[in-house]
């Protein structure tokens, strides 16, 4: 696991975009406001393009990379075509899947089991349908906390960028493979729930 991932907190920019088709952030240490992360959605094919501008958005595949600024792997969250449900794998830096998400039928503000390699639950993903604020709980102990931070009027009306705060609790080891899961969770929260 990269060390990068031994952080706490991560501000996850949207890159900003009028008539864009790909998914592309930048995670920035907010500490000192430098980029430690690329998410990047290199592959993507002309119809899922054309799909990307219509109602059949949420449907489309995405493969998102995770790379250092110097292009060092770090992870791949990616999905196929998905009709109701959607089940997304991760891979690490290896390209070897870790685990994934299988997002719930039934749950007003956004939910997600988080699978272990072999596809046991690690943790929950919720969201609250009063606000944007999404946690990671195994049981009553928070691994994690998304919040969405607000953009400004103007380019939260006239474009689709969004911005969010991850924060993981000091209580996950900093070498905790739970941290690849959460990371990749994140931009499954905007590809699969918000867009």
């Amino acid at each position: 696991m990269h060390p990068v991932l031994s952080r706490n907190l991560f501000f996850v920019k949207e890159q900003v975009g009028w008539f864009k088709a790909a998914n592309n952030y930048d995670v920035i240490d907010p500490t000192n406001n430098q980029v430690i992360l690329n998410c990047r959605e290199e592959k993507l094919g002309f119809f899922t393009k054309m799909l990307r501008f219509s109602d059949y958005k949420r449907m489309t595949p995405f493969e998102v990379v995770i790379r250092t600024p110097d292009g060092a792997p770090v992870l791949t969250v990616k999905r196929g075509v998905s009709l109701f449900l959607s089940k997304v794998d991760v891979l690490n830096e290896s390209n070897q899947r870790v685990g994934g998400f299988k997002q719930k039928l039934f749950s007003i503000g956004g939910a997600f089991s988080v699978l272990g390699s072999n596809d046991q639950v690690v943790c929950e993903l919720k969201g609250k349908w009063t606000s944007w604020e999404f946690s990671f709980k195994s049981g009553d102990f928070e691994l994690a906390k998304v919040s969405k931070k607000w953009a400004g009027f103007g380019k939260e009306l006239f474009t689709s960028a969004d911005n969010y705060m991850l924060q993981i609790s000091d209580q996950v080891p900093a070498d905790n493979p739970v941290r690849l899961l959460i990371l990749g969770a994140v931009m499954c929260i905007d590809l699969v729930l918000k867009e």
